[in-house]
């Protein structure tokens, strides 16, 4: 099974807000970092400090993926 850190979490939140900043009056989150924001909170709140990539919905995994790809070192 495929885990998901805490800090791998917050990296892909702050690179996707890096890439396209919050907007509006409202600072709403671009999609990648919304989707993302909602397990990271979880994961506080529950003192996790990682998370099984299934439980993840669609968006989520997606964007983690995403991040992973560009971050990934040779």
């Amino acid at each position: 099974m495929l885990y998901v850190s805490i800090q791998e979490l917050e990296a892909a939140i702050n690179y996707w807000r890096s890439q396209s900043p919050a907007e509006g009056e409202e600072l709403r989150l671009c999609s990648e970092a919304s989707a993302l924001a909602k397990p990271y909170a979880l994961m506080i709140v529950q003192g996790s400090q990682r998370i099984p990539m299934d439980v993840l919905d669609s968006a989520a995994q997606v964007a983690i993926q995403g991040f992973q790809k560009i971050t990934k070192t040779p």
